[in-house]
């Protein structure tokens, strides 16, 4: 017996069929992956041959070809523009997409990139630009190597690339840069921190009530040669905003506030769990403090796993498409009005899939009415 509606089978097929990738389809329709796969190739007649396999290499490419179309819609220049105005736009993604990306948009080799990046630092003491340039090599080489390498092994790759440096320094400069080792040592620092950021939510985005779980992220949106960051919380259980916070950086006080008047106006039960990613602003004591002390408790996406925050980076990404790459904006006023009235428009007027396509304010109606 088929335990999966019609409907929902045919959503799977609609989202796959417009470039959603299969795993971001299972999360948002509590179906496995593999069931994805089966309804598409049922639906396409796809032919034996195609294995998942491949679907899955197909399901890499678009996110990679996304990934480009959003770093070309981001910056001002072309892949003609001279070189100088490009590896300027890059320099100000860097950081935020990967650099086999940032480079393959603009068609800018890497290591032209990353010589520019070197020769750009401010700080001109030879200690300094020395650490600077070997982080940017261990970046490089890291990246090279499918972010397989360890300490040892890009030590080793330094020094036949003329570089004198030791393992403890590269292990170290990794630590820093958050670059996971694969040597045993770094099993004991990552299981420390494991336990340190707890994740008590482990892609659990399926709420039976309101003001149980709230997820957060931080996001930006460069406009007129700056960034506007937008900081927001979620309530799993009718993807409601809860709220958001616009500002000019990216800072503990933005998630702060946002937090602060999210909570004065839902007043939350003791027990509630907010979960984000590992930023170091949601991570800092003196957030942790804060929320600690109104009986919240921290959960934290595992490192380097997007999924475990889905339903933010799935959100911000209808922001982005739905309306920021939409608009040329004339003033940051006008910018940021129109990310309010969008605020308004995803709560009480865009029906959510998750929600039976209904939206987040009826949903929370709905649950209202029930409990009287």
């Amino acid at each position: 017996m088929n335990r999966h509606s019609e409907t929902t089978k045919q959503e799977a097929i609609r989202l796959y069929r417009s470039g959603a990738p299969a795993a971001e389809i299972a999360i948002s329709l509590s179906i496995s992956r593999s069931t994805v796969y089966k309804w598409v190739k049922e639906h396409n007649n796809v032919p034996s041959d195609l294995t998942k396999s491949s679907l899955h290499r197909l399901e890499n490419k678009v996110k990679r070809l996304e990934g480009i179309i959003e770093i070309l819609q981001g910056v001002n220049c072309t892949v003609s523009s001279p070189l100088n105005e490009k590896l300027d736009a890059l320099e100000r993604l860097y950081g935020k997409y990967s650099v086999h990306m940032l480079c393959e948009a603009l068609k800018v080799p890497r290591g032209t990139f990353y010589n520019f990046i070197l020769r750009n630092k401010r700080d001109n003491t030879w200690y300094s630009k020395r650490q600077e340039e070997l982080r940017i090599k261990i970046q490089e080489i890291y990246d090279e190597n499918n972010q397989i390498f360890g300490a040892a092994k890009i030590a080793a790759v330094l020094k036949e690339q003329g570089y004198r440096t030791s393992d403890k320094t590269v292990r170290k400069l990794m630590r820093d840069m958050g670059l996971i080792s694969i040597r045993q040592d770094a099993k004991s620092i990552y299981e420390k921190e494991q336990r340190k950021f707890k994740n008590h939510l482990n892609q659990q985005f399926n709420i039976s009530k309101p003001n149980e779980v709230w997820v957060s992220d931080v996001t930006y949106f460069r406009w007129n040669e700056k960034n506007i960051y937008i900081c927001a919380i979620i309530d799993l259980y009718a993807r409601m905003i809860v709220g958001y916070k616009i500002g000019l950086k990216n800072s503990t006080q933005l998630i702060k506030s946002t937090f602060k008047a999210a909570y004065e106006l839902r007043r939350p039960k003791d027990g509630l769990i907010f979960h984000t990613d590992r930023g170091s602003n949601y991570r800092s004591k003196s957030f942790g403090s804060y929320v600690e002390s109104l009986g919240v408790i921290q959960s934290f996406s595992r490192a380097h796993l997007p999924y475990d925050n889905f339903v933010m980076e799935s959100f911000f990404s209808s922001l982005k498409r739905e309306e920021l790459y939409r608009t040329k904006y004339r003033s940051e006023k006008e910018l940021r009005t129109a990310i309010d009235n969008y605020m308004l428009f995803y709560n009480e007027k865009r029906p959510h899939a998750q929600n039976g396509y209904k939206t987040p304010l009826k949903k929370e109606t709905e649950y209202g009415e029930r409990q009287k």
